[in-house]
């Protein structure tokens, strides 16, 4: 099983997960001027090359790449295809959401073909049938998602925290999405149905953690969104049954020095390493 594979990973390399939210507006101008498709890759090869053996997968979502057309889609695949030949594991941040053909589309668009990742994000908050349609894949052994439980921005009260049975509906979504999954464990004892968690509200947390001991999580809010250490470490089982993913603060880390345009790859390195102490508590 595919989260089998991402346990192993998280043990053997780390918890960390590279969003490589790569905008090409603010990229050197070394970069711009190869182009969207040659500037974005190649800064999102400068940090893989400089990651790919501290951290345990790589997270691309998908907006900063459609928003530049055909170029930047070319700029994902091309990642996508790199990080593959080197048999690092992926997540195509899409939070898809549809129904029935439609989302029967969006999985074969993204678990095959040009787009093809490990794992996708999916929001379902239409309806558990938006879920349905990525299920074959996952019983395939060979992919996974995340779903959207509980949510790191402010908005996720407007919806997410809605009382139902006299808690917060996030919880009765929770237990429909580990219902789901509870045929795709694998020998780790986690499930290839995963829950997206955001790491910015520690009062749940260990409420969250216990509530749902066989999922693996995807904790975003780390860094950049204001989560810190503390909260990250009552999500995780032993550090494992997680990933915590940085984005801007890893790919970003070089502005914060002089010699930084030439040395993208190295304070990126640098960025996951503090992060890792930061979580491990080291």
């Amino acid at each position: 099983m595919i989260v089998d594979k991402l346990f192993e990973r998280v043990k053997e390399r780390s918890f960390v997960c590279v969003g490589l939210d790569t905008d090409f507006e603010i990229l050197p101008e070394f970069l711009k001027s190869k182009g969207v498709e040659d500037g974005i890759f190649s800064f999102n090869k400068e940090i893989i090359d400089a990651t790919e053996e501290v951290v345990s997968i790589y997270k691309l979502q998908i907006a900063y790449y459609e928003a530049y057309g055909i170029e930047g889609l070319k700029a994902y695949k091309k990642t996508l295809d790199y990080l593959r030949g080197k048999d690092l594991l992926t997540i195509g941040d899409i939070k898809r959401g549809d129904i029935a053909k439609t989302a029967e589309m969006y999985a074969k668009g993204h678990f095959e073909g040009d787009f093809e990742v490990d794992f996708v994000t999916l929001n379902p908050y239409m309806g558990y049938d938006s879920i349905k349609p990525y299920i074959p894949y996952l019983e395939s052994g060979k992919k996974g998602v995340f779903v959207l439980l509980r949510t790191s921005n402010p908005g996720a009260k407007d919806i997410e925290y809605l009382e139902v049975n006299n808690r917060p509906m996030y919880y009765e979504v929770g237990k429909n999405l580990e219902e789901m999954g509870d045929s795709l464990k694998g020998e780790s004892g986690y499930s290839s149905l995963g829950m997206v968690v955001g790491g910015t509200y520690s009062e749940e947390a260990r409420e969250i953690r216990e509530e749902y001991k066989n999922t693996f999580f995807l904790i975003p809010g780390y860094g950049a969104q204001g989560a810190k250490a503390e909260d990250i470490r009552l999500y995780l089982n032993n550090f494992n049954g997680g990933i915590v993913n940085s984005s801007r603060g890893i790919i970003n880390n070089y502005k914060n020095y002089e010699d930084g345009e030439e040395n993208i790859g190295k304070y990126a390195y640098e960025a996951v390493m503090k992060m890792r102490e930061d979580i491990y508590g080291e």
